[in-house]
């Protein structure tokens, strides 16, 4: 070991999208930063989930886009899936994003970047193979992995996560996936618009943290696509099959035998804590990962954690928020804390599914009859009809004076039209805000403006401003 460590200003532990914007934040602002990683740049987003998964999904988008298109007058051949420029497709949009995250652009950003696994010495110091780094804010963003369930047998298959099924060259003839989580249902509608007979396993319902309406939409048009849903199952035990894998589950009816040729588990995410040893800097954790309060702190006030090791919200856009959080406190001391209150996700099957601050369920839950719940459906939308894309609806939730709570979107490009929700709900935006809007013509973008005039529709229309409206024409 090293006997003179490096000092400096900042020590990030992990290149996922967290670290990464921490110490690109920190170079940039003039503190000498240190960047640690063991594996690839990028962390999970870049190399095992958020990209490769969308590049996967427009792949089976344009493979399933055939079957509607006779509606506008055109037809296609039923599409040929090379599932090898499929892999080579996704593997092209990781490479065209990766020189963003690489090792040769932070170091130009003035980022000493260390390649090799970090570990606490003490509570401001981390050795990485021999070196040894002293800082004075250490940020911990070592992201999470996949989870095992303890299924009994599932040790004895081949099985496949999010960090393998994007090397998988291979079209699997029956796909079964444990899990209806966002990412369960993103790879069952990946791989069933490429041909991929799929099942997937939920032991209670498919995404159990969005409005169960909207969630209710999303199931009949995934079953509607071929693929098969089973919910509220517990699987027994996974085995070996002479030409695939097969998982028994129990059910209502009795036990039942499925058999597939390839396995997916998607059934949640560990922090990465392993190796840290995070006791010798006094940091506290647990199985969901380590403790910090609302501005982001450890029990070790020196230490920050942030992204998914944190135990919080697990999504790109949260680390990256958190990455914010950390420059503020670390740099400026200024004492900034999280607030999830207009915090969105977004689950991209077809339709796509976003979430902005509470649901429904939720707001009720903390106001009572004290809220007002907006809806407007994509079938209203002369855009949506001209596209095709009636299926869906907007769903907000205000309290009686119009302040914004929540809002759920069904339906295409929901992912695009939660910004303005997001944006209202975090600027503590009345709903008039959006009633008043001016929309442009014809866009999805009008279902938004559309449901929040809604709010006024019963006092617009009421028997009251009739009489009103009679008695002013009285004047001429």
């Amino acid at each position: 070991m090293s006997d003179k460590p490096i000092d400096v200003d900042i020590c990030v532990i992990g290149a996922g999208s967290a670290g990464l914007s921490v110490a690109a934040g920190a170079s940039q602002l003039g503190a000498s930063t240190v960047l640690i990683e063991r594996d690839r740049m990028g962390g999970d987003c870049l190399n095992t989930g958020c990209v490769p998964s969308k590049a996967l999904l427009a792949a089976s988008k344009a493979a399933r886009r055939w079957r509607k298109e006779g509606a506008f007058g055109v037809t296609y051949a039923p599409p040929g899936v090379d599932v090898s420029a499929v892999n080579r497709h996704v593997h092209d949009v990781i490479g065209a994003i990766a020189p963003n995250d690489s090792v040769e652009r932070f170091e130009g950003l003035g980022v000493k970047v260390i390649k090799g696994t970090a570990r606490f010495i003490g509570p401001r110091e981390v050795v990485v193979d021999g070196t040894r780094i002293r800082a004075r804010r250490i940020v911990v963003a070592t992201g999470s992995r996949a989870a095992a369930p303890p299924i009994p047998g599932l040790d004895s298959v081949p099985y496949l996560t999010n960090e393998t099924v994007f090397e998988n060259v291979e079209l699997p003839r029956h796909l079964i996936i444990i899990g209806g989580g966002p990412i369960g249902l993103e790879m069952a509608h990946a791989h069933r618009g490429l041909g991929s007979e799929v099942t997937v396993l939920e032991a209670a319902r498919i995404l159990p943290k969005d409005d169960p309406e909207a969630a209710d939409l999303l199931r009949q048009h995934l079953a509607g696509e071929g693929i098969s849903i089973r919910e509220g199952v517990r699987i027994t035990h996974i085995e070996p099959e002479e030409d695939g894998i097969a998982a028994v589950i129990e059910t209502e009816r009795g036990k039942e035998r499925i058999v597939g040729s390839h396995l997916l588990v998607a059934a949640g995410r560990r922090p990465n804590v392993a190796g840290l040893d995070l006791e010798q800097a006094g940091i506290a954790y647990g199985p969901s990962g380590i403790q910090v309060d609302a501005r982001l702190r450890t029990t070790n006030r020196h230490v920050f954690a942030i992204g998914d090791v944190a135990g919080g919200p697990q999504f790109t856009h949260v680390a990256s928020y958190h990455a914010g959080i950390v420059i503020r406190n670390a740099l400026f001391r200024l004492p900034a804390k999280v607030d999830y209150r207009a915090l969105p996700w977004v689950t991209y099957t077809e339709p796509e599914l976003a979430q902005a601050g509470l649901t429904e369920e939720q707001a009720r839950a903390a106001h009572g009859d004290d809220i007002v719940v907006l809806r407007w459906p994509y079938h209203e939308n002369d855009r949506a009809q001209a596209e095709r894309e009636t299926q869906g609806f907007v769903k907000a939730v205000t309290t009686k004076s119009g302040r914004i709570l929540g809002a759920t979107i069904v339906g295409a490009h929901a992912g695009e039209l939660i910004h303005v929700w997001v944006l209202a709900i975090s600027q503590g935006l009345n709903i008039k805000a959006l009633a008043n809007m001016i929309a442009p013509y014809p866009t999805l973008g009008e279902i938004s403006k559309r449901a929040a005039g809604s709010f006024y529709t019963p006092k617009l229309f009421s028997k009251r401003t009739k009489r009103l409206v009679r008695f002013l024409s009285r004047f001429g």
